[in-house]
């Protein structure tokens, strides 16, 4: 961790145990292959809107095999609400595929092996590793990027940037509980449009520093 933390810091962790001291994930699921099918679809797509599609989806199978035996065609009938429906049903397709035929059915738990999945990138892969695993990854997101960069926690402009300079700040036994809480309060307080600093509880205690 940096010796160095940034201006008000410690109060801003308070803020966010205050707010949110238990966050759940947002996304509706059972197992790692149910969270990976929904982390898919949640790109570009509100978790109020996956959570209504995914359980059409699961009355037709729970596992990588049932899903890919649905054929692409019918997975897209059904994920259409989501929007991107024609690549994610393509990428949840294959990925079931290859789930079935190359790891028994099973998510892997390793890096590279879930980066290598179709429609799977670096933060769906932190994602799984995080929850599911419980490895220590930090999942980046538009809300994230949106908060480390207004509250100067980092001045990187990728994912990645973000991530490194996050997980500098917090020691790995939080980045499960700091990635969901900064989800929620960059939805809840600190949003994309219409943010008004001064009502915002942390942008307001920043404009004192």
């Amino acid at each position: 961790m940096n010796a160095h933390k940034p201006p008000h810091f410690a109060e801003i962790c308070s803020i966010l145990d205050q707010f949110f001291p238990n966050p759940a994930i947002p996304l509706q699921f059972m197992d790692g292959y149910t969270l990976l099918v929904a982390v898919v679809l949640s790109a570009q797509c509100t978790d109020k809107r996956v959570n209504e599609v995914t359980p059409e989806l699961w009355k037709y199978g729970t596992t990588p095999a049932e899903i890919a035996a649905l054929g692409r065609e019918k997975i897209e009938e059904i994920i259409k609400p989501c929007g991107l429906y024609t690549r994610k049903s393509q990428s949840i397709f294959e990925l079931s595929q290859i789930l079935d035929t190359q790891y028994h059915g099973q998510v892997p738990c390793e890096r590279k092996a879930l980066e290598s999945l179709p429609g799977v990138g670096r933060k769906t892969a932190n994602v799984i590793l995080s929850h599911v695993f419980k490895i220590p990854a930090f999942a980046v997101d538009t809300h994230i990027m949106r908060l480390a960069g207004r509250w100067g926690w980092s001045k990187a402009s990728t994912p990645e940037g973000v991530e490194r300079d996050l997980c500098a700040l917090f020691p790995e036994s939080e980045w499960e509980k700091r990635h969901l809480q900064l989800i929620y309060f960059g939805r809840t307080y600190c949003k994309a449009t219409g943010h008004d600093s001064n009502r915002c509880p942390v942008c307001s205690l920043l404009m004192q520093a």
